[in-house]
C-alpha cells in the first residue's frame, strides 16, 4: 500500500476487538486510510468506520494484539483504500491487498484504485445476451450463465462447492474470446490447506496464466475478509472497463463475509437485525454484487458466481435470502444427490438462470437449447414425483409409463448431472446428451419440443 504525509494522533480512547477508537479527529473522513503504530513498533493498516467531531472509529485489518491506548500513534492518510490493478496481475495470487502471495514481487501497478469501485450508472448498462459456458451440463444445459450476470451458488456444509468453484474456474471460457477472457477467484476465510488445493487445482489444468487468485485465510485477522472481494473486483473492473477483457469472478465462501460483518457491526455497537446480523447486510452485499454487469460501448464484462453455504441448509436465512433478491437466479446443491455419489449435486427444479432466455438459442448456443432445456425440466419434475409415490406404494405398483419415467429420472442424474470433476463438456455435448435422454420416454409426451427437432435429433 502505498503511503502519504497526513494528520497525527496519539493515544487512544479505546481498543474492542479489531476496532480501536480515538476522541476527536475533525476533518478525517469516513472510509480514510490509517496507519497504527502499536507498542510494538508494528505498522498495521486501518480504515475510519465511524468519523464524527468527536469520535474515530477505525478498524485495524492486522489485528489490534499488541495496540494499547496510551502508546498507540495513528497517522491519517487521506485517501480511501486502494489497490494496485496491472494485466500482469493474471497468473498471480495475492493477499486480500493485492500483495504476492506466491513469492514472486509485488505487481507493477497499472494504476491504483479504490477497492470501493465506481458505481456504473443504471442508463449505461448494457443487456446480458452472450452466453459464457463452464462446461458443466447441469449449468449449461439448464441453467445458462450469461456474460454479465450474477449467478451464485448455494451450498451446505460440506458440500463440494469448493470443487465446483475450482472446475468453473478451471473450465470457464467466453465463447469466442480465447484471448480477452480472464478469471479472477477470491478465496474467503479458507484454511491454508483448502487455499493449496484450489492453487494446486488451477496449476494442473494450465489455466493459471489467465487467472488472478486473492487468498484470505481462516486465521487472518476477520476484517481482512471485507476487503479480499472489493480488491479482486476492482482487478476485474480494470481489465473489463479499461482492458476490454470478459472477466469471471468466482467469490468463496460469501458466508465467511457476512459473518465478519457482523463481527465488526458488533464490536461498532450498532443494533443488530436478522440473527444478529447488521441491518445493512442487503446493501453491502447488493453493493459487491452490483460490480458485475456490461457498460454500453465497452468491450469487457463482468460475470460474477459468488458461492455461499447455508447455515443449517437453511434457504431462508439472511444469508441466501438477500442474495436471491439481489442476483439473477440461483444454482442449488442439494445433499440427498451428494448422498447419491452424483457430482455436482445440483438440483435443477430450484436453480434458476433468469437471464437464461436471453443468452441461449441460435447464434449464441443452438437452436433447439431453449426447448430441450424446458423438454427435459418437465420430464425430471414428473420423475421425483414418480419417486416419491414409489416411496409409499413401492416401485412394482407403479404403471409401465410411470417406470420409464422412474428409470428416466435416475439415468438424467446419474448421467446429465452427474459429470467427472475434471470433465469439461462443451454446450454442443451438453445438448446432445439431453437429446440422448429423452430417448427412454414415450414419444407423445414430447411435447414443448418441435416435430423438426424430434426429427433433427431423435433419428
Amino acid at each position: 500500500m502505498r503511503s502519504e504525509s497526513g494528520k497525527i494522533y496519539r493515544g487512544l480512547a479505546g481498543v474492542s476487538g479489531a476496532l480501536v477508537f480515538l476522541q476527536g479527529g475533525g476533518g478525517v473522513a469516513y472510509g480514510e486510510m490509517v496507519e497504527i503504530v502499536g507498542d510494538d513498533g508494528r505498522t498495521r493498516a486501518g480504515r475510519v468506520l465511524i468519523a464524527s467531531r468527536e469520535t474515530l472509529a477505525i478498524e485495524v485489518y492486522q489485528g489490534t494484539e499488541g495496540i494499547s491506548p496510551t502508546g498507540a500513534r495513528i497517522r491519517c492518510l487521506g485517501r480511501p483504500l486502494e489497490t494496485p490493478v496491472a494485466v500482469e496481475m493474471l497468473g498471480r495470487t495475492f493477499d486480500s491487498f493485492g500483495r504476492a502471495l506466491d513469492g514472486g514481487p509485488d505487481p507493477l501497478a497499472d494504476d491504483w484504485r479504490n477497492v470501493n469501485g465506481a458505481a456504473i450508472n443504471p442508463a449505461v448498462r448494457a443487456y446480458p445476451r452472450d452466453f459464457l459456458q463452464t462446461g458443466i451440463s447441469a449449468i449449461d444445459g439448464l441453467n445458462t450463465l450469461v456474460r454479465g450476470q450474477k449467478l451464485p451458488i448455494f451450498s451446505g456444509s460440506g458440500l463440494p462447492h469448493i470443487q465446483l468453484a475450482a472446475q468453473i474456474v478451471r473450465q470457464a471460457q467466453a465463447p469466442g474470446e480465447t484471448e480477452g477472457f480472464a478469471v479472477i477467484f477470491a478465496i474467503i476465510g479458507a484454511s491454508r490447506d483448502v487455499a493449496d488445493i484450489f492453487r494446486r487445482s488451477v496449476e494442473e489444468s494450465g489455466a493459471l496464466q489467465r487467472v488472478a487468485m486473492f487468498v484470505n485465510f481462516a486465521d487472518d485477522p476477520a476484517v481482512e475478509r471485507l476487503v479480499t472481494p472489493r480488491t479482486a473486483l476492482s482487478l476485474a473492473e480494470y481489465l473489463a472497463f479499461d482492458c476490454g477483457m470478459h472477466v469471471l469472478v468466482v467469490m468463496t465462501d460469501i458466508t465467511q463475509y457476512c459473518e465478519a460483518l457482523r463481527e465488526v457491526a458488533s464490536a461498532k455497537g450498532e443494533v443488530p437485525s436478522r440473527k444478529g446480523y447488521p441491518g445493512y447486510l442487503y446493501s453491502d452485499l447488493a453493493a459487491l454484487f452490483e460490480r458485475a454487469g456490461r457498460i454500453q460501448n465497452k468491450a469487457g464484462s463482468i460475470t460474477q458466481v459468488p458461492i455461499l453455504t447455508m447455515p443449517n441448509d437453511d434457504i431462508t436465512h439472511p444469508i441466501p435470502d438477500l442474495t436471491g433478491y439481489i442476483t439473477e437466479g440461483q444454482i442449488v446443491l442439494e445433499r440427498d444427490l451428494d448422498r447419491a455419489g452424483i457430482y455436482p449435486p445440483i438440483n435443477v427444479l430450484p436453480s434458476l438462470s433468469r437471464l437464461m432466455s436471453d443468452g441461449i438459442g441460435e447464434g449464441r448456443t443452438r437452436s433447439d437449447h431453449a426447448h430441450l432445456s424446458s423438454q427435459l425440466y418437465s420430464a425430471y419434475a414428473y420423475a421425483r414425483r414418480i419417486r416419491m409415490l414409489a416411496a409409499i406404494v413401492g416401485e412394482e405398483e407403479l404403471a409401465g409409463r410411470d417406470r420409464k419415467y422412474l428409470d428416466f429420472g435416475r439415468r438424467f442424474e446419474r448421467e446429465f448431472i452427474g459429470q467427472a470433476i475434471d470433465e469439461n463438456r462443451t454446450i454442443e455435448q451438453t445438448l446432445d446428451l439431453g437429446w440422448l435422454m429423452l430417448r427412454e420416454l414415450p414419444a407423445a409426451d414430447l411435447t414443448r419440443v418441435s416435430a423438426e427437432e424430434i426429427a433433427r435429433h431423435l433419428k
